[in-house]
């Protein structure tokens, strides 16, 4: 089964995390978390609220270990790395990683070491190379790596990015994220339920 979607952006990156939120099925249990790059002094309840106009998804701000539910969406807070733990979230004021924090490549390189191939890693629309060493991780570490297909994003710098970093399990128009990783997660469930049947 899986355990977590993690989702990073830059520019551009509400309406694109938004889409993606948005397209999700309802039944879909996983828990979502999001490094989106913003000013140091933006508001962290701002993203999560815009946020929460597109789902019916609880959606929150992390906070230092806090613990994940499955359902819910988590936003990293402006100026500190998210980092998973198995079962809970960290918070972290350690250096700016590509000029961001929060990184995305921190989220996402603690998410592989947390639960390997349990992790569906996204990198959407944004500006700089953040992300792509982190999506090649859980690529390594036996989980998805989806990217949004450049030709579509806001900013094509960190889609590109990540294609030349890692082999990805599919290049996607954004309006196809949500479906397709419904789609694996009604795939892996049929094969785990398959396997505890014998």
């Amino acid at each position: 089964m899986y355990d977590l979607v993690c989702i990073g952006a830059s520019w551009g990156g509400l309406k694109a995390v938004g889409q993606v939120l948005t397209d999700l099925p309802a039944e879909l249990d996983l828990p979502i978390a999001i490094a989106q790059h913003r000013h140091p002094d933006s508001q962290a309840e701002t993203l999560a609220e815009l946020l929460q106009a597109k789902t019916d998804r609880p959606v929150l701000d992390v906070e230092d270990k806090m613990p994940i539910a499955s359902r819910h969406v988590y936003v990293a807070p402006p100026n500190y790395h998210l980092l998973v733990e198995r079962g809970s979230f960290a918070l972290s004021v350690d250096e700016h990683i590509q000029y961001a924090r929060p990184s995305i490549d921190v989220l996402f390189e603690t998410a592989a070491h947390a639960y390997g191939a349990g992790v569906i890693g996204i990198i959407l629309t944004g500006a700089n190379a953040d992300g792509a060493l982190g999506l090649a991780r859980i690529k390594n570490a036996g989980g998805v790596a989806l990217i949004q297909d450049p030709l579509g994003a806001a900013r094509r710098t960190m889609p590109d990015a990540a294609i030349a970093a890692t082999a990805a399990d599919a290049i996607l128009p954004v309006e196809a994220i949500g479906n397709f990783i419904y789609g694996l997660w009604v795939e892996r469930a049929a094969v785990h339920e398959a396997a505890e049947t014998g």
